[in-house]
């Protein structure tokens, strides 16, 4: 599995990722199965809409720019959520799928209330970078959370079967008595 690593921070020694672009080459990497590499790749997708929005805000907050912008990471997110309400039900018992749910609804709202703030007729949109930004974060760091501990329980999954195999041959024996003699 050729998963690409984040910087990590000297002083703190904990990865870093300081760009949506750097998070969009993060989620690019594989990953441990189908789900997760589906959910992964949906993230990319918002995360490439999140930059495009972030950069055009800094530039300007003119609507007539914006706003289709903000109807296009809609859609993607709608999407997006929808593909996470269809996952299995290991993801499904995970704490942070609830999260991430939430997370995704709560962007989705806010957007929505962006993009009406003003009203059609305003000229600009009265959404700063740093708001955005702000909810983006949260939104995608919750979705990398759901993601990374779903691969730690596949991972302890499977560490856990490979343990059951590994018995002595003294316990293997005697458990093998022991079904014989119920088949008696």
């Amino acid at each position: 599995m050729t998963r690409s690593r984040p910087r990590m921070d000297s002083g703190t020694n904990l990865p870093t990722i300081r760009s949506f672009g750097e998070l969009n080459q993060f989620l690019g990497g594989n990953r441990e199965d189908a789900e997760s590499q589906a959910i992964s790749d949906g993230m990319r997708q918002l995360a490439e809409r999140v930059e495009g929005i972030v950069a055009t805000l800094r530039t300007t907050q003119q609507r007539t720019i914006v706003a289709p912008l903000l109807v296009d990471l809609l859609t993607v997110l709608r999407g997006h959520r929808n593909q996470v309400v269809h996952l299995g039900m290991p993801w499904r018992g995970l704490y942070e799928y609830g999260g991430y749910l939430q997370a995704l609804t709560n962007c989705r709202v806010l957007v929505g209330q962006w993009l009406l703030e003003g009203g059609p007729r305003s000229a600009s949109l009265v959404l700063t970078p740093e708001d955005f930004e702000l909810v983006a974060w949260r939104t995608l760091a919750e979705g990398m959370l759901l993601i990374d501990m779903y691969e730690q329980w596949v991972a302890g999954e499977i560490e856990a079967e490979s343990g059951l195999a590994d018995l002595p041959d003294p316990q293997v024996e005697r458990a093998i008595r022991w079904w014989h003699k119920l088949r008696l």
